[in-house]
């Protein structure tokens, strides 16, 4: 089984600080059934996403999270943490194989299998990939800067105060109580 290792220094990025959505993880924003947060990809999708990048072109695993966050407008970028294992996942799936290239990265390029399994998807492909285009065009309408400032005012004012000496539960009701009602009125926007 191959690996692919991810660090820092490769990359020159702080990966911690890589913005993953315009709400601080899921750009959909949205909650799915029974609330839970719902991811941008479906089980699967990404894999197509990656498979359909290299079949445009052989790429590394810093690339291919380049290229989605490009196609997002900025919006979404998935981990490393998603984005290598996948990456191998391709491998031990015929899908892809590494091509050397210059310097000490590795290039994922599409296999003769992987072609067909795209083939075999092309819907799911599109959708997801249109997924990506969808999510650009709200980017590019929307200035989320406003938003992440003052959700970063919002984190720190509830680390501040709830880190304090001497909150009561009754404190942390109140704090709860005023994040509601602040994402009830937001939702009647």
């Amino acid at each position: 089984m191959r690996h692919f290792h991810f660090g820092h220094h490769e990359h020159g990025r702080d990966w911690h600080a890589m913005r993953h959505g315009f709400f601080g993880g899921r750009p959909e924003g949205g909650r799915g059934r029974g609330g839970e947060r719902r991811r941008m990809f479906e089980s699967g999708e990404l894999r197509l996403v990656l498979l359909k990048l290299i079949e445009e072109q052989p790429r590394h695993g810093y690339d291919l999270i380049r290229e989605i966050e490009n196609r997002s407008g900025g919006a979404y970028a998935p981990s490393p943490g998603v984005v290598y294992p996948t990456m191998t996942l391709l491998l031990d799936m015929g899908l892809a194989e590494e091509e050397t290239s210059e310097g000490p990265r590795k290039l994922l390029a599409i296999t003769d299998a992987g072609r067909a399994h795209l083939a075999e998807r092309a819907g799911e492909v599109e959708t997801a990939m249109a997924r990506l285009s969808a999510l650009a065009k709200v980017s590019e309408r929307t200035d989320a800067a406003p938003v992440r400032r003052a959700m970063q005012n919002l984190k720190a004012a509830l680390q501040d105060r709830l880190s304090a000496d001497g909150v009561t539960r009754d404190v942390q009701l109140e704090v709860a109580r005023i994040i509601d009602e602040a994402a009830s009125r937001i939702e009647r926007l």
